[in-house]
Protein backbone atom coordinates (compact mmCIF):
# COMPACT_ATOMS: atom_id res chain seq x y z
CA UNK A 1 0.00 0.00 0.00
CA UNK A 2 1.21 3.52 -0.78
CA UNK A 3 -0.72 5.28 1.98
CA UNK A 4 1.94 5.01 4.67
CA UNK A 5 4.53 6.87 2.58
CA UNK A 6 2.45 9.39 0.66
CA UNK A 7 -0.35 10.82 2.73
CA UNK A 8 -1.35 12.60 5.90
CA UNK A 9 -4.90 12.03 7.12
CA UNK A 10 -5.02 14.74 9.77
CA UNK A 11 -5.72 17.54 7.30
CA UNK A 12 -9.06 19.09 6.46
CA UNK A 13 -9.98 18.33 2.82
CA UNK A 14 -9.55 21.21 0.39
CA UNK A 15 -10.18 21.57 -3.31
CA UNK A 16 -6.50 22.55 -3.58
CA UNK A 17 -4.06 19.64 -3.60
CA UNK A 18 -0.41 20.12 -2.58
CA UNK A 19 2.15 17.99 -4.45
CA UNK A 20 5.74 17.54 -3.24
CA UNK A 21 8.95 15.87 -4.45
CA UNK A 22 8.28 16.79 -8.05
CA UNK A 23 11.05 16.68 -10.67
CA UNK A 24 12.93 19.95 -10.74
CA UNK A 25 11.14 22.54 -12.91
CA UNK A 26 8.09 20.30 -13.41
CA UNK A 27 5.81 21.96 -15.98
CA UNK A 28 2.07 22.61 -15.78
CA UNK A 29 1.21 20.08 -18.49
CA UNK A 30 2.70 17.26 -16.42
CA UNK A 31 0.60 18.22 -13.39
CA UNK A 32 -2.57 18.41 -15.47
CA UNK A 33 -1.87 15.02 -17.03
CA UNK A 34 -1.55 13.48 -13.54
CA UNK A 35 -4.66 15.12 -12.08
CA UNK A 36 -7.17 15.62 -14.92
CA UNK A 37 -8.89 12.24 -14.64
CA UNK A 38 -10.17 13.13 -11.16
CA UNK A 39 -12.07 16.27 -12.15
CA UNK A 40 -11.97 19.73 -13.66
CA UNK A 41 -8.73 21.62 -12.97
CA UNK A 42 -9.37 25.35 -12.60
CA UNK A 43 -5.89 26.55 -11.64
CA UNK A 44 -2.32 25.41 -10.99
CA UNK A 45 0.76 26.84 -9.34
CA UNK A 46 4.06 25.21 -10.35
CA UNK A 47 7.70 25.54 -9.28
CA UNK A 48 6.79 26.47 -5.70
CA UNK A 49 9.47 26.88 -3.04
CA UNK A 50 13.14 27.77 -3.30
CA UNK A 51 13.86 24.32 -4.77
CA UNK A 52 10.92 24.49 -7.22
CA UNK A 53 9.88 20.88 -6.60
CA UNK A 54 6.41 21.56 -5.21
CA UNK A 55 3.12 22.59 -6.79
CA UNK A 56 -0.56 23.23 -6.14
CA UNK A 57 -3.51 22.04 -8.21
CA UNK A 58 -7.00 23.50 -7.68
CA UNK A 59 -10.02 21.38 -8.65
CA UNK A 60 -13.51 22.65 -9.43
CA UNK A 61 -14.84 21.32 -6.11
CA UNK A 62 -13.55 19.61 -3.01
CA UNK A 63 -15.00 16.17 -3.92
CA UNK A 64 -12.72 15.97 -6.94
CA UNK A 65 -9.69 16.66 -4.76
CA UNK A 66 -10.89 14.04 -2.27
CA UNK A 67 -11.21 11.58 -5.14
CA UNK A 68 -7.57 12.05 -6.13
CA UNK A 69 -6.17 11.89 -2.59
CA UNK A 70 -8.29 8.84 -1.75
CA UNK A 71 -7.31 7.04 -4.93
CA UNK A 72 -3.57 7.28 -4.36
CA UNK A 73 -3.98 6.63 -0.64
CA UNK A 74 -5.45 3.22 -1.41
CA UNK A 75 -3.46 2.40 -4.56
CA UNK A 76 -0.44 0.10 -4.56
CA UNK A 77 1.03 2.27 -7.32
CA UNK A 78 2.25 5.69 -6.13
CA UNK A 79 1.65 8.89 -8.07
CA UNK A 80 4.64 9.51 -10.33
CA UNK A 81 5.97 12.15 -12.71
CA UNK A 82 9.09 11.37 -14.77
CA UNK A 83 9.58 8.26 -12.66
CA UNK A 84 9.67 10.17 -9.36
CA UNK A 85 7.22 9.38 -6.58
CA UNK A 86 5.04 12.42 -5.88
CA UNK A 87 3.76 13.02 -2.34
CA UNK A 88 0.18 14.29 -2.18
CA UNK A 89 -1.77 16.03 0.56
CA UNK A 90 -4.54 18.57 0.97
CA UNK A 91 -3.38 22.16 0.96
CA UNK A 92 -4.13 24.62 3.74
CA UNK A 93 -5.11 26.99 0.93
CA UNK A 94 -8.68 27.01 -0.36
CA UNK A 95 -7.80 28.61 -3.67
CA UNK A 96 -4.74 29.46 -5.75
CA UNK A 97 -4.13 33.19 -6.02
CA UNK A 98 -1.85 33.12 -9.08
CA UNK A 99 0.90 31.19 -10.75
CA UNK A 100 3.88 33.27 -9.66
CA UNK A 101 6.78 31.93 -7.59
CA UNK A 102 9.12 33.75 -5.15
CA UNK A 103 11.95 33.64 -7.68
CA UNK A 104 10.05 36.04 -9.90
CA UNK A 105 10.66 38.85 -7.38
CA UNK A 106 14.17 39.23 -8.86
CA UNK A 107 13.72 37.76 -12.34
CA UNK A 108 11.18 40.49 -13.10
CA UNK A 109 14.14 42.87 -13.52
CA UNK A 110 16.36 40.69 -15.68
CA UNK A 111 17.82 37.24 -16.09
CA UNK A 112 19.00 35.80 -12.78
CA UNK A 113 22.17 33.77 -13.31
CA UNK A 114 22.80 32.38 -9.81
CA UNK A 115 21.37 32.49 -6.28
CA UNK A 116 22.96 31.43 -2.99
CA UNK A 117 21.18 31.71 0.37
CA UNK A 118 22.60 31.44 3.88
CA UNK A 119 21.97 32.52 7.46
CA UNK A 120 24.04 34.82 9.67
CA UNK A 121 23.49 36.54 12.99
CA UNK A 122 21.64 39.34 11.21
CA UNK A 123 19.17 36.85 9.73
CA UNK A 124 18.43 35.16 6.42
CA UNK A 125 20.55 36.51 3.54
CA UNK A 126 20.95 35.83 -0.16
CA UNK A 127 23.34 36.60 -3.00
CA UNK A 128 21.63 37.17 -6.37
CA UNK A 129 23.75 37.42 -9.51
CA UNK A 130 22.45 39.21 -12.62
CA UNK A 131 23.93 39.49 -16.13
CA UNK A 132 25.40 42.94 -15.58
CA UNK A 133 25.68 45.85 -13.16
CA UNK A 134 22.86 47.84 -14.81
CA UNK A 135 20.38 45.00 -14.24
CA UNK A 136 21.48 44.63 -10.63
CA UNK A 137 21.10 48.40 -10.16
CA UNK A 138 17.56 48.33 -11.54
CA UNK A 139 16.58 45.48 -9.20
CA UNK A 140 18.17 47.16 -6.18
CA UNK A 141 16.49 50.49 -6.90
CA UNK A 142 13.09 48.86 -7.33
CA UNK A 143 13.20 46.35 -4.45
CA UNK A 144 15.26 47.89 -1.64
CA UNK A 145 13.02 48.51 1.38
CA UNK A 146 10.00 46.78 -0.15
CA UNK A 147 8.14 43.75 1.16
CA UNK A 148 7.81 40.49 -0.74
CA UNK A 149 4.11 40.13 -1.69
CA UNK A 150 2.18 37.98 0.77
CA UNK A 151 1.00 35.56 -1.91
CA UNK A 152 4.63 34.67 -2.75
CA UNK A 153 5.48 33.71 0.84
CA UNK A 154 4.92 30.38 2.62
CA UNK A 155 1.77 30.43 4.72
CA UNK A 156 3.69 30.40 8.04
CA UNK A 157 5.68 33.56 7.15
CA UNK A 158 3.98 36.81 8.15
CA UNK A 159 6.14 39.34 6.28
CA UNK A 160 9.52 39.67 4.62
CA UNK A 161 11.21 43.02 4.02
CA UNK A 162 14.13 43.36 1.62
CA UNK A 163 17.29 45.25 2.55
CA UNK A 164 19.69 45.29 -0.40
CA UNK A 165 23.31 46.26 -0.97
CA UNK A 166 26.04 45.43 -3.46
CA UNK A 167 28.20 42.36 -2.83
CA UNK A 168 31.98 42.18 -3.12
CA UNK A 169 31.49 39.05 -5.27
CA UNK A 170 31.37 39.32 -9.06
CA UNK A 171 30.76 35.65 -9.89
CA UNK A 172 29.18 33.15 -7.49
CA UNK A 173 30.69 29.67 -7.31
CA UNK A 174 27.69 27.33 -7.11
CA UNK A 175 28.78 23.70 -6.64
CA UNK A 176 25.37 21.98 -6.87
CA UNK A 177 21.68 22.71 -7.27
CA UNK A 178 19.79 22.65 -3.98
CA UNK A 179 17.17 24.61 -2.05
CA UNK A 180 20.01 26.89 -0.86
CA UNK A 181 21.88 27.41 -4.11
CA UNK A 182 21.01 27.50 -7.79
CA UNK A 183 22.89 28.13 -11.03
CA UNK A 184 20.35 28.84 -13.77
CA UNK A 185 23.10 29.00 -16.42
CA UNK A 186 24.34 25.44 -15.96
CA UNK A 187 21.73 22.70 -16.54
CA UNK A 188 24.42 20.03 -16.12
CA UNK A 189 25.38 21.03 -12.58
CA UNK A 190 24.92 18.08 -10.17
CA UNK A 191 21.77 18.10 -8.07
CA UNK A 192 22.14 17.47 -4.35
CA UNK A 193 18.97 15.41 -4.05
CA UNK A 194 18.96 15.42 -0.24
CA UNK A 195 19.16 19.18 -0.15
CA UNK A 196 16.61 19.53 -2.96
CA UNK A 197 14.04 17.87 -0.70
CA UNK A 198 14.20 20.96 1.57
CA UNK A 199 11.86 23.92 1.27
CA UNK A 200 11.12 27.37 2.60
CA UNK A 201 7.95 25.79 4.03
CA UNK A 202 7.96 23.49 7.07
CA UNK A 203 9.09 20.29 5.34
CA UNK A 204 7.37 16.95 5.72
CA UNK A 205 9.15 13.67 5.27
CA UNK A 206 7.84 10.68 3.37
CA UNK A 207 6.14 9.48 6.56
CA UNK A 208 4.26 12.76 6.93
CA UNK A 209 6.28 13.84 9.97
CA UNK A 210 7.88 17.26 10.19
CA UNK A 211 11.53 17.36 9.18
CA UNK A 212 13.96 18.67 11.80
CA UNK A 213 14.86 22.36 11.78
CA UNK A 214 18.33 23.05 10.41
CA UNK A 215 21.04 24.61 12.55
CA UNK A 216 24.69 25.58 12.27
CA UNK A 217 25.40 23.24 15.22
CA UNK A 218 25.38 19.47 14.75
CA UNK A 219 24.66 16.94 17.48
CA UNK A 220 26.70 13.77 17.02
CA UNK A 221 25.83 10.50 18.73
CA UNK A 222 28.84 8.18 18.54
CA UNK A 223 27.91 4.49 18.39
CA UNK A 224 30.06 1.40 18.97
CA UNK A 225 32.86 3.31 20.68
CA UNK A 226 35.66 0.76 20.80
CA UNK A 227 38.30 3.50 20.56
CA UNK A 228 38.66 6.92 22.09
CA UNK A 229 37.20 9.89 20.23
CA UNK A 230 38.87 13.11 21.29
CA UNK A 231 38.26 16.75 20.49
CA UNK A 232 41.21 16.66 18.08
CA UNK A 233 39.86 13.62 16.23
CA UNK A 234 36.44 15.25 15.80
CA UNK A 235 38.08 18.46 14.63
CA UNK A 236 40.02 16.54 11.98
CA UNK A 237 36.87 14.76 10.76
CA UNK A 238 34.48 17.71 10.68
CA UNK A 239 36.87 20.42 9.50
CA UNK A 240 37.07 18.63 6.14
CA UNK A 241 33.78 20.36 5.26
CA UNK A 242 34.40 23.86 6.61
CA UNK A 243 35.83 25.81 9.49
CA UNK A 244 34.82 24.32 12.85
CA UNK A 245 34.28 27.03 15.45
CA UNK A 246 33.62 25.04 18.61
CA UNK A 247 33.40 21.44 19.83
CA UNK A 248 32.03 19.99 23.06
CA UNK A 249 32.04 16.30 24.06
CA UNK A 250 29.77 14.98 26.81
CA UNK A 251 28.12 11.83 28.15
CA UNK A 252 24.34 11.43 28.11
CA UNK A 253 22.14 8.40 28.71
CA UNK A 254 25.19 6.16 28.79
CA UNK A 255 26.47 7.24 25.37
CA UNK A 256 29.12 9.63 24.10
CA UNK A 257 27.80 12.67 22.26
CA UNK A 258 29.32 15.83 20.83
CA UNK A 259 28.27 19.24 19.60
CA UNK A 260 30.09 20.65 16.57
CA UNK A 261 29.55 24.31 15.65
CA UNK A 262 30.07 25.77 12.18
CA UNK A 263 29.75 29.40 11.13
CA UNK A 264 26.62 28.81 9.03
CA UNK A 265 23.85 26.32 8.37
CA UNK A 266 24.88 25.45 4.81
CA UNK A 267 28.29 24.19 5.98
CA UNK A 268 26.70 22.16 8.78
CA UNK A 269 24.21 20.70 6.30
CA UNK A 270 26.98 19.63 3.92
CA UNK A 271 28.89 17.98 6.76
CA UNK A 272 25.76 16.24 8.05
CA UNK A 273 24.89 14.82 4.63
CA UNK A 274 28.43 13.60 4.03
CA UNK A 275 29.17 12.09 7.45
CA UNK A 276 25.85 10.67 8.61
CA UNK A 277 26.25 6.93 9.19
CA UNK A 278 29.99 6.93 8.50
CA UNK A 279 32.52 5.36 10.85
CA UNK A 280 35.62 7.14 12.11
CA UNK A 281 37.50 3.84 12.49
CA UNK A 282 37.67 0.73 10.34
CA UNK A 283 35.42 -2.18 11.25
CA UNK A 284 32.31 -0.14 11.99
CA UNK A 285 33.77 1.50 15.08
CA UNK A 286 32.69 4.96 16.27
CA UNK A 287 29.79 5.38 13.87
CA UNK A 288 28.38 8.91 13.57
CA UNK A 289 24.65 9.57 13.93
CA UNK A 290 24.03 13.25 13.21
CA UNK A 291 21.10 15.58 13.85
CA UNK A 292 20.74 19.33 14.07
CA UNK A 293 21.07 20.87 17.51
CA UNK A 294 18.73 23.50 18.89
CA UNK A 295 21.84 25.47 19.87
CA UNK A 296 23.29 28.15 17.60
CA UNK A 297 26.28 29.31 19.67
CA UNK A 298 28.00 27.00 22.14
CA UNK A 299 29.31 28.29 25.46
CA UNK A 300 32.32 26.05 26.04
CA UNK A 301 35.63 26.12 27.86
CA UNK A 302 38.29 27.48 25.52
CA UNK A 303 40.68 24.55 25.89
CA UNK A 304 40.07 21.30 27.73
CA UNK A 305 40.04 17.59 27.01
CA UNK A 306 36.28 17.78 26.38
CA UNK A 307 35.82 21.12 24.63
CA UNK A 308 37.54 23.61 22.37
CA UNK A 309 36.84 27.12 21.10
CA UNK A 310 38.71 27.58 17.83
CA UNK A 311 37.52 31.18 17.38
CA UNK A 312 39.84 32.57 20.06
CA UNK A 313 42.98 34.16 18.59
CA UNK A 314 45.31 32.99 21.35
CA UNK A 315 44.65 29.37 20.33
CA UNK A 316 45.34 29.87 16.64
CA UNK A 317 48.79 28.32 16.69
CA UNK A 318 47.79 25.53 19.02
CA UNK A 319 44.83 24.35 16.95
CA UNK A 320 46.94 24.56 13.80
CA UNK A 321 49.08 21.70 15.03
CA UNK A 322 48.43 18.23 13.65
CA UNK A 323 46.75 15.62 15.76
CA UNK A 324 49.56 13.26 16.81
CA UNK A 325 49.62 10.33 14.41
CA UNK A 326 46.55 11.43 12.43
CA UNK A 327 46.84 12.80 8.91
CA UNK A 328 44.57 15.74 8.09
CA UNK A 329 41.39 14.76 6.31
CA UNK A 330 40.93 16.08 2.81
CA UNK A 331 37.83 17.97 1.77
CA UNK A 332 34.87 16.53 -0.12
CA UNK A 333 35.51 15.71 -3.76
CA UNK A 334 33.00 16.79 -6.38
CA UNK A 335 33.51 13.60 -8.37
CA UNK A 336 31.83 11.31 -5.86
CA UNK A 337 28.11 10.73 -6.42
CA UNK A 338 25.62 12.28 -4.00
CA UNK A 339 28.40 14.01 -2.11
CA UNK A 340 29.42 10.77 -0.41
CA UNK A 341 32.76 11.13 1.30
CA UNK A 342 35.50 8.56 1.08
CA UNK A 343 38.14 10.43 3.08
CA UNK A 344 40.59 8.23 4.98
CA UNK A 345 43.13 8.58 7.73
CA UNK A 346 46.20 7.42 5.84
CA UNK A 347 49.82 6.80 6.65
CA UNK A 348 51.81 4.31 8.67
CA UNK A 349 52.42 6.92 11.34
CA UNK A 350 48.92 6.48 12.74
CA UNK A 351 48.97 5.22 16.33
CA UNK A 352 46.34 2.52 16.56
CA UNK A 353 44.11 2.78 19.61
CA UNK A 354 44.48 -0.26 21.84
CA UNK A 355 41.80 -2.90 21.51
CA UNK A 356 42.19 -4.01 25.12
CA UNK A 357 43.87 -2.80 28.35
CA UNK A 358 47.09 -4.60 27.40
CA UNK A 359 47.58 -2.25 24.47
CA UNK A 360 47.18 -4.88 21.73
CA UNK A 361 46.32 -3.30 18.35
CA UNK A 362 43.07 -4.04 16.49
CA UNK A 363 43.05 -7.48 14.92
CA UNK A 364 42.19 -6.16 11.45
CA UNK A 365 45.47 -4.29 11.16
CA UNK A 366 43.77 -1.69 8.95
CA UNK A 367 44.03 2.06 9.44
CA UNK A 368 40.83 3.75 10.61
CA UNK A 369 38.69 5.38 7.95
CA UNK A 370 35.16 6.54 7.26
CA UNK A 371 33.12 3.37 6.82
Amino acid sequence: MASSSQFRYTQTPSKVVHLRNLPWECVEEELIDLCKRFGKIVNTKTNVGANRNQAFVEFGDVNQAISMVSYYASSSEPAQIRGKTVYIQYSNRHEIVNNQSPGEVFSAYGFVHKIATFEKAAGFQALVQFTDVDTALAARTALDGRSIPKYLLPEHVGSCNLRMSYSAHTDLNIKFQSHRSRDYTNPYLPVNQTAMDGSMQPALGADGKRVETQSNVLLALIENMQYAVTVDVLHTVFSAYGTVQKIAIFEKNGSTQALIQYSDISTATMAKEALEGHCIYDGGYCKLRLTYSRHTDLNVKAFSDKSRDYTLPDLSQLVGQKVPGVAAASGPTDGWPNGQVQTQYMGSSYMYPPADPTGAPPSSGHPPHYG
